[in-house]
């Protein structure tokens, strides 16, 4: 419970709906609700369909139907609305360009022609998880270049990082730090066919929804220190952070949502949703054993300091 001198927490799950939810999706669900709830604060779903294309409204409204299934209500989002809607991301476009003019006031953007393949190409330095920096091969082009170069393809637009290390404590995962030119790079900050990117996009929509706690998985870890920056830009307060462990398949595989044995739909018919909120509380550490719980249940006996920080795989006897 919040202490009289702390602010409520208000938590958000912010799904991206490509598909039907898997075990995975279902754990940062609950554990954020869990959180939320365990100090009286509030809880927002948001829609991450940046991508129509990927994620059909079809998909977002089954997305809907299973949180409720499990349990999971939200204070505002989603198809309910609320005081900061819409909040569907494909619908905020408007809101993502005002920040943008405001990022183009104090930093440098600058066009930028590569190919997502070049970037791809040996010459490129790549980090051990596959990420690419961007060398700032189109940083320096001069107004020609530019003229020339917008002939043949549109350019994205991509903001120039500082010579600056961020640091923060993450409440899982401990103090991180990240020095911007050499782990994060320049980056995109609206792709090259108008969509504006996952970073700039996050950043906005959880500042202007007053998000002060972010919940995601652990794989989402290195986007934090360029988030924190762009909060900052913007003038928003930076949110806490909680980067949970993924949950792997028992052969130690990240789930995806290919594996349709661990999505929603396969689960429903062999799992109650206490069956389910049971077997993730368990593996969140919160309790000792499997059983049957409620969301309610968890959310009274929730600690961070119980969630393990490696990623967990799941039993046997969950396919």
């Amino acid at each position: 419970m919040a202490s009289l001198s702390e602010p409520c927490p208000v938590g958000r799950f912010a799904p991206t709906p490509s598909g039907r939810m898997h075990l995975g999706n279902v754990f940062c669900a609950l554990l954020a609700w869990a959180s939320a709830r365990s100090r009286k604060g509030k809880i927002i779903l948001r829609i991450e369909d940046l991508d129509l294309e990927r994620s059909p409204r079809h998909y977002a409204d089954q997305l809907e139907a299973d949180l409720e299934w499990l349990g999971l209500s939200f204070d505002e989002g989603g198809s309910a609305g609320g005081p900061h809607q819409p909040y569907y991301q494909s619908e905020r476009f408007s809101i993502y360009g005002d920040c943008l003019q405001r990022l183009e006031q104090t930093s440098e953007i600058y066009p930028c022609f590569c190919s997502r393949a070049s970037l791809h190409a040996a010459s490129a330095p790549h980090l051990s998880d596959g990420r690419v920096i961007y060398p700032g091969t189109c940083r320096g082009l001069s107004p020609e270049e530019v003229r020339e170069r917008g002939k043949l393809r549109k350019p994205a637009s991509r903001i120039r990082v500082p010579a600056e290390t961020v640091s923060f404590t993450d409440g899982v995962q401990g103090v991180f730090s990240a020095f911007l030119p050499a782990d994060c790079g320049d980056f995109v900050i609206r792709r090259a066919d108008g969509v504006y990117a996952y970073q700039l996009a996050v950043v906005a929509d959880d500042g202007l929804m007053g998000v002060n706690q972010v919940v995601r998985g652990r794989d989402l870890l290195e986007s934090t220190p360029i988030q924190i920056w762009l909060f900052q830009k913007l003038g928003f307060p930076v949110p806490e952070f909680y980067h949970i462990p993924l949950l792997l398949d028992p052969a130690g595989n990240r789930l995806s949502k290919r594996d349709q044995s661990l999505d929603l739909s396969a689960l429903q018919q062999r799992f109650s949703p206490e069956d389910i909120v049971g077997l993730l509380a368990f593996l969140a550490g919160q309790i000792p054993r499997r059983g049957r719980m409620t969301p309610e249940e968890l959310a009274e006996i929730f600690r961070w300091e119980k969630v393990p920080k490696g990623d967990i795989r799941l039993p046997a006897d969950i396919l």
